[in-house]
């Protein structure tokens, strides 16, 4: 059965995710519109897939040959195409990056449920090659995890523009809630406190530069024995320094379990120890990321069950980063 969709945006990653996985699953998908604010952008889209260009989401989600909308660029709507969507009836796939406040999260969720349309949030990091495995390893040679490291290290951004209109952008935070959610991911338990902290770049009081949080999970009625997530990202090397931004960058993630620690690097190298010593993966092989996702989008929207997880975790992470600010600023541990 193939689903036809209408795209949001085009985003970062349409060239290297979005485009070659329609490609692959051309027998699924069928791009029939595409609404993009950069009309360049979306001309060989246009003339590759066949798709017509529409002025506005609105008009997009209201259209009678798309079932579904794949919102894939933030730019300045923010939730309203996923919340006009479901209104239309629509299947959403929100691949534009976690970039709400608590507040709009729990409006598309309530929405969501409301209309009992299919929601899938993309989440990349989990269904990496990388990530797989590790949790495979996890469930049978290195156990259960203790402690967890993860870092993202970006180059100084700004904003998004889009003519006389834009919309802030915090690449820090979007990208911690999702490395919020990856760890939690890995960790499989649920988080039931955090600390966090907030570094301003000296003499610029809005210029926030660092943020790292610690996230706490549920430990069994043992006080400090639950495993623990140290997580953290900051753009304190300017962009045109591309020589530092990639210079000795750490692992992605380290996992540190019962029997042993994994170091795990996007999408697809993962180097784990044990008794045995060392042990490295390259699962260059498997699967693409972008269409093991769409993948899973077309089984969500042609299946009876629905999938309730997506949303949970999606406000899951935005408040744990939402709280790990006011930890900060309030100089306390948060209970989650």
């Amino acid at each position: 059965m193939r689903i036809r969709v209408g795209l949001v945006g085009l985003g970062d990653a349409w060239q290297q995710r979005h485009a070659p996985a329609l490609r692959a699953l051309a027998d699924r998908f069928e791009v029939r519109a595409v609404c993009e604010p950069v009309g360049l952008r979306a001309r060989p889209l246009v003339d590759e897939f066949h798709a017509a260009t529409v002025a506005g989401f609105q008009a997009l989600v209201q259209r009678e040959d798309v079932e579904a909308v794949m919102v894939l660029a933030p730019d300045w709507f923010g939730a309203l195409p996923i919340l006009a969507a479901c209104d239309a009836g629509k299947a959403v796939y929100c691949g534009a990056g976690l970039q709400f406040t608590p507040e709009e999260a729990k409006r598309i969720r309530h929405r969501v449920e409301e209309t009992g349309v299919a929601f899938m949030a993309e989440f990349a990091r989990r269904q990496a090659p990388a990530t797989l495995r590790l949790k495979e390893l996890i469930a049978t040679r290195l156990g259960p995890t203790q402690l967890v490291f993860c870092h993202q290290r970006l180059g100084v951004d700004g904003q998004i523009n889009h003519g006389d209109m834009t919309r802030p952008r915090d690449p820090v935070r979007c990208e911690l809630v999702e490395l919020v959610d990856w760890c939690c991911y890995v960790v499989d338990r649920e988080p039931v406190g955090v600390t966090g902290l907030v570094h301003r770049r000296e003499g610029d009081a809005a210029g926030e530069d660092y943020q790292m949080l610690s996230l706490h999970f549920a430990d069994g009625g043992h006080p400090g024995a639950g495993p623990v997530a140290q997580i953290s990202c900051g753009r304190y090397i300017p962009t045109g320094w591309r020589e530092a931004v990639t210079f000795r960058p750490l692992a992605a993630l380290q996992v540190s379990c019962q029997n042993g620690i994994a170091f795990v690097d996007l999408p697809s190298t993962l180097v784990w120890f044990d008794e045995a010593g060392r042990h490295q993966e390259s699962l260059d092989s498997e699967r693409p990321v972008g269409e093991q996702l769409l993948a899973q989008f077309h089984r969500a929207v042609t299946s009876l069950v629905r999938r309730k997880c997506d949303m949970e975790d999606a406000c899951r992470a935005l408040i744990i980063v939402e709280e790990a600010r006011r930890s900060f600023f309030e100089g306390r541990r948060i209970a989650l």
